[in-house]
């Protein structure tokens, strides 16, 4: 069965759109996008497949789609504005911006460790109504609330939900905007990117549903489900990480489901109109390539600036690398609200790339040395801590089309 492909792909690239095409059979992919900019001039922006599991609705060209924690690499560009024009001071106490987050032993925990994943807040412990997720200031009153998990700074571990609510609040308090309303008017509008936190009616009607987990179920994650039927076998970083993540006892399970996400959350209109900044974000694989783009190329494309190469360059330098003791012990290196590229993640050939993956593979990236900007976004979901094949496989092939593979 033939799956619709369309969109532009420069003939240098034709290798791109071969393995784009691929993956759909070969991957398994029901819709997705993607698209790259080479310094400032987009040379992919490809979509395919369909919106529904019967595969009767294609994948249009103005879909969208929840990108999960890619929606986090944006957060991070509002708040690296902010420390641009002076509002927000890295190493200033979070307790300076937010007084109420002055209790339980926070007092002096820095703004650079809440971008960092340092902070000893990847969960709120306290069981939390579902409904909590939707609420800003209930989140904001439980993280102020909230003793670290860890001595803040000795470690890092990733920071899934709580993240977007931390460095969120720090951007509201600060801006006096909500983050999806400062994304809005200071990046995305401006660029013309189709990439929104909080979705208004019109935007609602052109996403896409997500279908499947990261969570497999209990029976396909069992040693003793029938092979070839389901059975899911993870080992490592990657196994240690599924086992805790399904169990909202964990500290792990917590973070991810502490409030409590049903299977189907994200496809509801709540989740959709919500603002969530580190796991609700929406939009288009253009979007990011666009945004991302423009990082790449010092933070200008097309007589826009977002962010100045000085920011840029402090924002994507190192500051805390090695296992990761909320995936797995899986090993990630952070910037500053950004992952950078590793072997782990292997977002370009060249280590000074850098971005974020999403839950179920989404994923967008900025490549200063190659001034390439990429995005990725998909409705089927799959198990991974660190984005989906599709993306690092045309990302490969990009880079040897460009003869840096």
């Amino acid at each position: 069965m033939s799956v619709p492909i369309d969109g532009f792909c420069d003939p240098r690239f034709a290798r791109v759109r071969d393995v784009f095409e691929s993956s759909f059979e070969r991957l398994r992919e029901l819709g997705a996008a993607i698209a790259f900019s080479l310094d400032g001039e987009t040379v992919v922006d490809l979509w395919g497949g369909h919106l529904d599991r019967e595969r009767s609705r294609p994948w249009q060209r103005d879909t969208i789609v929840n990108t999960y924690s890619t929606t986090k690499g944006m957060t991070a560009i509002c708040a690296h504005q902010l420390i641009e024009r002076g509002q927000l001071d890295l190493d200033a106490p979070v307790a300076h911006y937010w007084p109420e987050f002055a209790q339980a032993g926070k007092e002096s925990i820095p703004v650079r460790w809440l971008l960092t994943h340092q902070a000893g807040l990847p969960a709120i412990r306290a069981p939390l109504p579902e409904s909590t997720i939707f609420d800003w200031d209930a989140m904001a009153s439980a993280l102020a609330a909230e003793p670290p998990a860890w001595k803040p700074g000795s470690k890092h571990g990733y920071h899934p939900m709580t993240f977007g609510f931390l460095v969120g609040e720090v951007i509201r308090r600060v801006s006096g905007q909500s983050v999806g309303r400062w994304l809005r008017n200071e990046v995305t509008e401006p660029l013309g990117a189709d990439f929104h936190i909080g979705l208004r009616e019109a935007e609602e009607a052109r996403a896409t549903d997500l279908f499947g987990s990261v969570i497999p179920s209990k029976r396909a994650r069992s040693a003793d489900a029938t092979p070839g039927r389901s059975a899911v076998r993870f080992k490592g970083p990657m196994a240690d990480f599924m086992r805790d993540m399904a169990d909202p006892s964990t500290l792990v399970g917590a973070a991810f489901n502490n409030p409590p996400l049903r299977r189907n959350t994200h496809n509801t209109h709540e989740w959709r109109r919500a603002e969530i900044p580190s796991a609700n974000g929406h939009g288009s694989a253009r979007a990011l390539a666009r945004i991302y783009g423009a990082l790449s190329r010092g933070g200008e494309i097309d007589g826009v600036r977002i962010l100045e190469r000085e920011t840029i360059d402090r924002a994507r330098r190192e500051q805390v690398s090695g296992p990761d003791v909320i995936l797995g012990g899986f090993p990630i290196r952070y910037g500053l609200g950004f992952m950078l590229g590793s072997a782990a993640m292997p977002f370009s050939p060249h280590e000074g790339a850098f971005g974020h993956a999403g839950a179920g593979g989404s994923l967008g990236m900025a490549d200063p040395e190659a001034r390439v900007g990429f995005g990725y976004v998909m409705n089927q979901m799959r198990p991974s801590l660190t984005g989906g094949a599709t993306g690092f496989a045309v990302t490969r092939a990009f880079y040897e089309a460009l003869g840096a593979g």
